[in-house]
């Protein structure tokens, strides 16, 4: 198999680390981005990955131009961008009677539009080559719907519906389009939350745990895989039986 090249968006984050861990013990380079203002989660980042193939260059998926950028850089760096994992996302909750435009904003710009940045800078490559692994890390939020979620909700639906699209559009070149939609997982995000009303989570969920972010970057692995090409415009739940569509 030949060495690809991986990035990934928010990559220094719980979730993203653990991707790029996957990735790159997978027999990949990895390339993380994410704000290069995070001085101190990056150096942390760096050290935990230390040993690993794994490399950082700064961008704002929210910023089309930077994307641009981070992808020449890669591939002046590192080599041409096979595998793209659009994970990065922020939260701004609040129920839409009470929720501000910026709330709105930021969060379809990073969650939603981020996808559409990066893609839109890397395809071209992938296409030229004949080649090319796109997955997108949605939410079980995007399937159900979530209290005080109308913005990231509609994001990560958003997300899918991209997904299916684009995967139509490039499948015959060689380039599969697929999401991942987590439930909730022992990140940072979800830790935080009162014990009290983790646990009513936890309750929830048939199988009766969080997830790990390991098992979404296992997922994530998978799909990255060369054979896994037959794999085109799909979502795979990593839930823990939260819930379940026909």
């Amino acid at each position: 198999m030949k060495k690809r090249v991986a990035v990934v968006t928010g990559g220094i984050g719980g979730l993203g680390t653990e991707i790029c861990k996957k990735l790159a013990e997978a027999g990949n380079t990895v390339v993380a981005t994410d704000l290069a203002a995070r001085a101190e989660r990056v150096e942390s980042f760096k050290k935990d990955v230390a040993g690993l193939d794994i490399h950082f260059v700064p961008g704002d998926v929210g910023d089309f131009d930077s994307c641009a950028k981070v992808v020449q850089q890669v591939e002046s760096e590192y080599g041409a961008v096979d595998i793209l994992v659009n994970a990065a996302g922020i939260t701004r909750d609040g129920t839409l009677r009470k929720m501000e435009r910026t709330q709105w904003n930021d969060v379809l710009r990073i969650n939603l539009d981020g996808v559409f940045n990066m893609c839109r800078n890397a395809v071209d490559g992938m296409l030229a080559r004949g080649y090319g692994r796109i997955i997108n890390i949605s939410s079980v939020n995007g399937q159900t719907g979530q209290f005080g979620q109308t913005n990231y909700s509609a994001a990560k639906a958003g997300m899918h519906g991209f997904t299916m699209a684009m995967a139509r559009e490039v499948a015959r070149k060689g380039v599969t389009v697929n999401s991942i939609s987590p439930g909730y997982c022992e990140t940072a995000l979800v830790m935080a939350v009162p014990e009290d009303v983790r646990n009513k989570i936890i309750d929830s969920v048939p199988v009766g745990r969080l997830g790990k972010p390991s098992e979404i970057a296992r997922t994530v692995s998978f799909l990255a895989a060369e054979d896994a090409g037959f794999i085109t415009g799909a979502n795979i739940p990593v839930n823990g039986g939260l819930f379940m569509s026909s």
